[in-house]
Formats: C-alpha cells, sequence, structure tokens
C-alpha cells in the first residue's frame, strides 16, 4: 500500500509565493518519478512539474517561476511557487511512478490534491 499526500495548499495574493509539498509513504522500493498536475474548473488536467532520474522538466507557463525538488530519503517532492499569477489557480495533485519490489512493476500512485487559489 503506498500513500500520496500532499500539502501546502492555500490562498495567496498574485505575486506571492507558496511551497507544496508531496510526501510518499508505504512499502517503497524505488521512485522513477515524482510529478506535479494540475487542475483547474472547466479546464484539462495538466502537467506542471516533473523530475526523473535528475532531469526536470515544466510546462511554459511555470518555467522560471516553479521549481521541483525532491528529498530521495524523505520520498518526498516539493514545488517552490514564486511570481504567482490569478491564472495558476487550480487543485495541485501529486503523483509519483513507483514500485514496491524490484521484481514489481512501476505503477502511478495519486494525491487527493490541494488548492491553490491565487488572488487579491
Amino acid at each position: 500500500q503506498v500513500q500520496v499526500v500532499e500539502s501546502g495548499g492555500g490562498l495567496v495574493q498574485p505575486g506571492g509565493s507558496l511551497r507544496l509539498s508531496c510526501a510518499v509513504s508505504g512499502n517503497i522500493f524505488s521512485i522513477a518519478t515524482m510529478a506535479w498536475y494540475r487542475q483547474a474548473p472547466g479546464k484539462q488536467r495538466e502537467l506542471v512539474a516533473a523530475t526523473t532520474g535528475g532531469i526536470t522538466n515544466y510546462v511554459d507557463s511555470v518555467k522560471g517561476r516553479f521549481t521541483i525538488s525532491r528529498n530521495n530519503t524523505k520520498n518526498t517532492a516539493y514545488l517552490q511557487m514564486s511570481s504567482l499569477k490569478p491564472e495558476d489557480t487550480a487543485v495541485y495533485s501529486c503523483k509519483t511512478v513507483a514500485r514496491t519490489d524490484y521484481r514489481s512493476p512501476y505503477l502511478e500512485y495519486w494525491g487527493q490534491g490541494t488548492l491553490v487559489t491565487v488572488s487579491s
């Protein structure tokens, strides 16, 4: 059983900063990917940032403003968000691609999401 729990969402004014955390727990043998997605009402879910094997990628709209990082010892990922804009408002969800045994396949595990609201 693998659990993914996000935290850190809330209300922030435009131009402000927020740090999201994603804690992965359970029987984790290895993690291949940590990623952050977001979905605003009426819009498709989009990949915001991901890190795999030390390589990071971001959606163009957040480049230079958001940073994804990992603490591998704690199996925790972070999303540092700066210069926030109203259009960043969304439910942010964390996904990990992990396996519970070295002979098992990698599977996706999702968190419940945390709401980020950027407004004055």
